[in-house]
């Protein structure tokens, strides 16, 4: 069970006993209870649940009753800090000075008492302290113990609650790269410093052969395997074969190909969260993983000059199902790209849905459309389009066939049915690789209807 960081809300109030407080003190916790409403409704983790939230014992007037809250935060694993008030309050006395929680606070814009005052005041005394927070406020007056959140402070709350929760949930965890630099690739140049100061991740670092030497050894679910090879069978047609006849593979050579590229997608992922079912068969160290939320595969060219390559792992793994049923992505790079696969990471962690990895490789102008197809592009393409292609993670979630009020869309797992994964599975054709390209042969996703293909 994922032990997810939960949202810490901070009610601020004047502390100005003998009439003053008393008056704020339900306004106050109140607003703070109906941010937390709303963030349980409308959030959720990367599994599914709601996010949780935790409210400050009691109003936060002065310094003690700041340190009593930031006790109760760090005992109950909160991760990201929101204040809210509907008033004047004392700010150095109250604000969160933790240095590596995510802050904001929400100065609400009232009639009778300058909220935005505090937000303003104490948004500078965050800025002295080097301590950044964002500030939310709203546009239009309220009156002073109005329960409502208008809409666009909703989205700023939610927005803000929403990234300060992906920093919470990366900090921490690994990236994976295995292997190291492919073809040259900046961006496979794994730059630790990057993860580890910027996002607060660690990195880990193994070589492919790892990879090999558990294929080799049979480090992985034989059972699991069994049943995966079963499933790809069923739902995942091979295509024609556009090699070169010289260099076109037996067909047992290619039942070798899927068998190998089957193992390295179960590997790849014991890799990154480890698998208890290792324990059993002698490997309870290679059963821990590495504690990767997301991870890179380097390929080429050394790997794939002679083995199959990792298109067929990654796309199966960066999509919402597999042979174990609908489950949530992972993040796997191609080309060992660090900054693409924290490009995934992020989207992922925003929206909750697959992420894909492509290049933008040509932007086609109307004209351009015309001249070699005798056709002008109309509609959604009247200006053109671009041109994604990419060997490795592009998730099956985008061959829109899932659906949202009949519109094609990409969704959460928990929003998946099976009839929407079979399709995206029905929409996707693997072809044989290009032998000149991968001399170790591979299997490519190309995402078109069966009979649409070339």
């Amino acid at each position: 069970m994922n032990k997810y960081p939960k949202v810490g809300i901070r009610p601020i109030i004047d502390g100005r006993l003998g009439g003053i407080r008393e008056s704020l003190e339900d306004t106050t916790m109140n607003m703070a209870k109906v941010v937390a409403a709303l963030f349980k409704q409308e959030l959720k983790y990367p599994d599914g649940s709601p996010v949780e939230c935790v409210i400050a014992d009691s109003c936060i007037g002065g310094v003690k009753e700041a340190a009593a809250c930031a006790e109760k935060f760090r005992d109950n694993n909160v991760g990201v800090s929101l204040s809210v008030t509907p008033c004047w309050c004392y700010g150095s006395e109250t604000m969160d000075m933790d240095p590596l929680l995510p802050k904001a606070i929400w100065g609400f814009n009232g009639t009778e008492r300058p909220g935005a005052v505090y937000l303003a005041a104490t948004l500078a005394g965050h800025n002295q302290k080097g301590l950044p927070a964002f500030g939310i406020y709203g546009t239009d007056v309220q009156d002073l113990g109005d329960a409502v959140i208008p809409a666009d402070v909703k989205e700023k709350l939610l927005r803000f609650a929403k990234s300060g929760l992906a920093v919470a949930i990366m900090k921490g965890k690994s990236y994976l790269a295995i292997g190291t630099v492919s073809m040259g690739i900046a961006g496979s140049i794994v730059d630790a410093d990057f993860f580890q100061d910027y996002l607060g991740m660690r990195n880990e670092y193994i070589d492919s052969s790892e990879v090999l030497r558990r294929i080799q050894q049979n480090i992985f679910d034989q059972k699991e395997y069994e049943k995966a090879l079963q499933w790809t069978k069923k739902y995942c047609p091979e295509g024609e074969d556009f090699n070169r006849s010289e260099k076109v593979k037996s067909r047992e050579e290619k039942d070798k190909d899927w068998e190998f590229v089957i193992k390295m997608t179960l590997i790849i992922r014991d890799l990154m969260i480890g698998n208890d079912a290792l324990v059993k068969i002698g490997y309870a160290e290679e059963a821990q993983g590495h504690n990767a939320i997301v991870s890179g595969f380097q390929g080429q060219r050394q790997w794939t000059d002679f083995l199959p390559n990792g298109d067929f792992p990654e796309a199966i793994l960066n999509s919402s199902f597999d042979w174990n049923g609908i489950r949530a992505p992972y993040m796997v790079a191609t080309e060992n790209d660090a900054l693409n696969g924290v490009s995934m990471l992020f989207n992922y962690l925003l929206t909750n849905t697959a992420q894909i990895f492509a290049d933008v490789r040509t932007y086609w102008s109307p004209e351009a459309v015309e001249r070699v197809s005798g056709w002008k592009p109309n509609n959604l393409a009247e200006a053109g389009f671009i041109h994604l292609i990419n060997s490795g993670s592009a998730t099956l979630d985008g061959t829109g066939r899932q659906t949202v009020n009949g519109k094609p869309a990409m969704k959460p797992f928990w929003s998946i049915d099976e009839q929407e994964a079979e399709e995206c599975l029905k929409a996707t054709t693997w072809y044989p690789a290009n032998l000149d390209y991968f001399r170790g042969e591979a299997i490519h996703p190309i995402f078109l209807p069966r009979e649409r293909c070339p």
